[in-house]
């Protein structure tokens, strides 16, 4: 923690852009500092994305990528999954997130397109919903992995990160 406690605003703030691309949240974080522990951090970025408005996460959505396959996925795999996020980003206007934590990467395109087959059934203002949920979920995950690719003993090594 001494690295997320002794950066700088924006060094940080930069940091936590590559977790979660939005301004206010990276902000909202880094300001809270100094944190003590990891579980501090994760419940600080936790409430700071509850607290994302619409537009908030809007920003942050235009900046998430599509998930990657395996490399071995058959070519009709990616067809319907080019299909399925063509259909949800039609039906919402941005594009389809979901956390993959915990999957291996046989389970992904199967997990995928399960969810996105299920979220095209939302209404609008339910699907807002869940797409705040995933975003928190992705920006943990990643504030983890980012913590751990610092290399600053934030986190023990041997235990698994939070959420998967």
């Amino acid at each position: 923690m001494e690295h997320v406690n002794a950066a700088s605003a924006q060094e940080l703030e930069q940091t936590l852009l590559t977790c979660l691309r939005s301004h206010r949240w990276s902000r909202r974080v880094a300001e809270h500092r100094p944190y003590p522990d990891l579980a501090s951090l994760l419940a600080a970025a936790d409430e700071a994305a509850y607290d994302l408005a619409w537009g908030d996460l809007t920003e942050a959505l235009a900046a998430e990528p599509l998930p990657v396959l395996p490399p071995d996925t058959y070519a009709a795999a990616h067809t319907a999954l080019s299909a399925a996020h063509a259909a949800y980003e039609a039906r919402f206007g941005h594009v389809f997130v979901t956390c993959l934590d915990g999957l291996t990467p046989n389970e992904v395109l199967d997990h995928i397109l399960e969810a996105v087959r299920s979220r095209l059934t939302n209404d609008p203002e339910e699907e807002r919903a869940v797409v705040a949920d995933e975003l928190r979920r992705l920006a943990k995950e990643r504030l983890v992995d980012a913590l751990r690719g610092a290399g600053n003993g934030a986190i023990d090594h041997n235990e698994p990160a939070p959420g998967r």
